[in-house]
């Protein structure tokens, strides 16, 4: 059904406008996150600890809101259409930014973050659009493209965010960043078709928990393993966080432009992810998603686990470089196994929940990189986010076999 009649479903022309609308968005994300800390220090005389906590509060503001209503934006997207979620994400959030750039003190930023969490989704949303317009037999390769849009966005994000914040301030980079999420809303208000079918209230209602979701998929056992997997990769990748700038900065000596420096460092598993990704998928499609999840969790280990034992800036960057190529295998993957178990009437659901677990590793693992930080050093988050993903590694290969074929 989905794809067989490019005029009443044109999922590839909305493929292309979403990627360019993800890409705008991952710019917008991107090109705050590696002087967040940074714009933390200057709120207030913190000490080393004290910014680490604080900055681990900062980015988990927003993803503690955005795990409690993500479920609820999914349901409503099941009855009202993915087009008008994509709208209110991006001009809710693109106002919380440009109110960022006004605060004052800690607690402010803080409330604005947590303001931020309540309009999110627009990524996942684009998702879940493209998820259920795409012909099944395509989805690996449809979401991996997709996917390279954000990613891509996100590397150029804190080169570009970096340069404005050492050309203009902090501050006025909030502003840019508002005025981008704005221009992804009307891009996707004008340009994206979407020919929806709402879900009947009473599959959505009534059955709000997630045992509701799960009681219309034929293997819910691999779909809380999948739910579980997107929080464990999440939280790894979010306890280097708000870290990053800061390793940067002692890795640096504390001279040198530490912010366009920490914006590349950042940006640079982006460049391996928009190689991989796609192609990865396609595999995936051919071969078995399954297989490109297994073998994108014993990379992620052996890439993650020397960073906390670099000594130099060069090192710290080629082991970013290929953090993208396992970002690439394990995003994607989780999201088209998602897709192709997923009946049609669950998509956004599904994908809303999915949010909500990653929102939550995001949350889990800005607390406890600033918490690791804090207590011992840097290194130590590099260290616990591999032990991390083996844990996970070992959960899906003894829990669910099937995903080794």
């Amino acid at each position: 059904m989905a794809g067989t009649e490019p005029l009443a479903n044109p999922w590839r022309r909305n493929l292309y406008v979403l990627w360019g609308c993800t890409f705008v968005a991952g710019v917008a994300f991107s090109e705050l996150m590696p002087f967040m800390s940074l714009y933390v220090s200057q709120l207030g005389h913190f000490t080393k600890a004290e910014v680490s906590f604080y900055s681990g509060l900062v980015y988990a503001a927003t993803f503690l809101v955005t795990a409690i209503v993500s479920p609820m934006w999914g349901a409503l997207a099941d009855r009202k259409g993915r087009k008008i979620m994509l709208i209110r994400a991006s001009f809710g959030m693109g106002a919380a930014m440009f109110l960022m750039g006004l605060a004052t003190n800690i607690w402010q930023l803080i409330a604005l973050r947590a303001l931020q969490g309540l309009f999110s989704g627009f990524i996942s949303n684009a998702q879940a659009l493209i998820a259920a317009q795409t012909p099944r037999k395509e989805a690996g390769k449809a979401l991996g493209t997709l996917v390279t849009g954000s990613t891509s966005g996100m590397l150029m994000g804190p080169i570009l965010g970096g340069a404005l914040a050492s050309v203009f301030s902090i501050r006025v980079t909030f502003f840019i960043t508002a005025g981008l999420m704005f221009l992804a809303g009307l891009l996707s208000a004008t340009l994206v078709t979407e020919h929806f079918t709402p879900v009947p209230r009473r599959e959505t209602t009534g059955q709000g928990l997630l045992r509701g979701v799960l009681s219309q998929f034929d293997n819910p056992k691999l779909i809380v393993l999948l739910l579980f997997s997107t929080l464990f990769v999440q939280l790894g990748n979010t306890s280097i966080a708000p870290i990053i700038s800061l390793y940067v900065k002692e890795l640096m000596h504390n001279s040198g432009a530490i912010a366009f420096v920490a914006g590349i460092i950042a940006a640079l598993p982006g460049i391996s992810n928009i190689l991989a990704a796609p192609r990865l998928g396609t595999y995936g499609d051919r071969h078995g998603s399954g297989k490109v999840l297994i073998a994108g969790y014993l990379f992620a280990v052996l890439v993650y686990f020397p960073q906390g034992f670099v000594t130099s800036i060069w090192a710290l960057g080629a082991l970013r470089l290929l953090v993208g190529v396992s970002d690439g295998a394990l995003f994607p993957t989780i999201q088209t196994l998602l897709t192709k178990n997923a009946p049609a009437s669950a998509t956004s659901a599904i994908f809303s929940w999915n949010q909500s677990f990653q929102a939550l590793g995001n949350m889990l693992g800005a607390l406890l990189g600033g918490t690791l930080a804090g207590l011992f050093d840097y290194n130590v988050v590099f260290i616990s986010t591999a032990c991390m993903l083996l844990i996970n590694f070992l959960m899906l290969w003894f829990a669910e076999p099937k995903l080794r074929h």
